[in-house]
């Protein structure tokens, strides 16, 4: 932070476009996408590697999108922030209103995939017995005040890393012996013609859209960055392109080293057991690839990562309630209370933490992503229309280049996660729907009918 003539605290725009995009990527995770494997290419009939491809296109005309609201709002800013300033107050509201349900699912995902991959290397302790040990893990370190810093989160990306290029040396040499350099060079994994299906690829980008999710936080920094107008926006597509080509090399060799999609599930009848095979799919795959060694070690590195993001997400999630608390958009006793020794909102730190521990216990990982889905390609599609409001239709002097990028490429990203997020299955609408129809309520009640503005608290706080 810089201090003004004035004795005013300002921050101070230290960042340069590297540390936006390792900031992006930390934020995405290096491993983001192989918690997804399994679920993802059974959905899409074997074509996950096409699945992450096709999020990447609509991530990073979303991506542009955000770059060119924070060109025109170069202070900290959000869906909530710039669908509020491109279209109306009250939208803005409904696109936060998605984004807190995903604040709340984060630690609620993170749970249940630690528990998963816990139970996986430890089987005899069982699955629920994890999920209490996760969710009261998650927010006794965070009752305690402690803090991730930057070079806890480098050393975790570092170790990811490492692991993760590990996993990929050795489905290399996997495949190689096997088939030669030939079966390491196939479009198998994007198209096989006998069980390619245009529904099956889009419902699968659905679920793997995921392994994005979370770019969208660099542009709560743009009140630190080095000429924001051009860094934001460059490293918002930078991070979602990094992150597509390597997620999507992640999932390709996985793909190939167990090409059948099928063999995962065959003669499992019980909804219970091939939901866990598909969970720990990767883990599978690592196992085959590099033995019980990697299996194991893959599997500590997604339980280390997902730590980070429970923790991180139920800080995220308490901080925003405490806000909307403090602002008295929700009752300010509880959710604007700060423990007086850690400086913490922690009454609202354990209402996460008893969310997570129930909704652990009842979702599982593929809907529980899905739903996470549904919130952030709804705030997208806003996004992407503010551009095309705020920057063409408010701008009287329009071009054939204003038209290309600030009409086309928000209507392409607009049009790219419609279509993913119309592909989600009708129980993800009917849960998301319900949670979204809560905030419409409330939001009609407190504005009297629409009739008033609401005050709230940026989403990005």
């Amino acid at each position: 932070m810089g201090v003004s003539e004035s004795g005013e605290v300002k921050l101070r725009r230290v960042l340069k476009l590297r540390d936006l995009v390792i900031y992006g990527i930390i934020l995405i995770q290096p491993v983001a996408a192989l918690p997804l494997f399994g679920h993802a290419n059974h959905i899409s009939q074997g074509h996950a590697a096409a699945t992450i491809a096709l999020a990447m296109l609509a991530m990073i005309f979303t991506a542009i999108s955000y770059g060119r609201m924070a060109n025109r709002y170069p202070a900290a800013g959000s869906a909530y922030t710039y669908v509020g300033k491109g279209l109306h107050r009250h939208l803005g509201f409904v696109a936060g209103w998605s984004m807190f349900m995903d604040y709340i699912l984060v630690p609620i995902l993170c749970v249940v995939f630690t528990s998963i991959a816990a139970n996986h290397l430890l089987p005899f302790i069982p699955y629920y017995a994890w999920i209490v040990f996760f969710a009261g893990g998650f927010t006794f370190l965070n009752l305690r005040g402690i803090k991730f810093t930057a070079r806890t989160n480098w050393i975790l990306m570092v170790f990811m890393s490492a692991v993760v290029f590990y996993f990929m040396a050795a489905a290399i040499r996997y495949v190689f012996i096997g088939e030669g350099v030939g079966g390491l060079l196939t479009v198998r994994p994007f198209y096989s013609a006998q069980s390619f299906s245009w529904d099956a690829v889009w419902a699968g980008t659905a679920l793997a859209a995921l392994t994005y999710i979370g770019f969208d936080g660099l542009t709560t920094l743009s009140e630190e960055v080095e000429n924001p107008r051009r860094n934001v926006l460059l490293a918002a597509v930078l991070t979602c392109l990094i992150t597509g080509i390597w997620s999507g090399s992640q999932v390709y060799l996985a793909q190939l080293a167990w090409p059948d999609w099928q063999s995962l599930t065959a003669g499992l009848t019980d909804e219970a057991a091939r939901n866990n095979a598909l969970d720990t799919a990767i883990m599978s795959v690592a196992n085959r690839v590099g033995g019980n060694f990697l299996d194991a070690l893959l599997s500590f590195t997604l339980i280390v990562g997902s730590i980070g993001s429970g923790v991180t997400g139920q800080v995220g999630a308490a901080r925003l309630l405490y806000g909307m608390g403090r602002d008295e958009v929700l009752p300010k006793k509880f959710f604007g209370y700060l423990d007086k020794e850690t400086a913490s909102p922690s009454r609202n730190l354990w209402l996460i933490g008893a969310l997570a521990l129930t909704g652990a216990a009842f979702l599982d990982y593929q809907e529980c992503a899905r739903l996470i889905n549904f919130g952030a390609f709804l705030a997208f599609m806003g996004v992407n229309l503010s551009v095309i409001r705020e920057c063409f239709f408010r701008n009287p002097n329009k071009t054939m280049a204003g038209f290309l990028k600030d009409f086309l490429a928000p209507a392409i990203g607009f049009a790219f996660c419609l279509l993913i997020w119309s592909s989600l299955p009708l129980k993800t609408f009917l849960l998301g729907g319900a949670w979204m129809a809560v905030g419409i309520v409330y939001l009609a009640v407190r504005t009297r009918g629409f009739k008033e503005e609401i005050e709230m608290t940026a989403f990005s706080e």
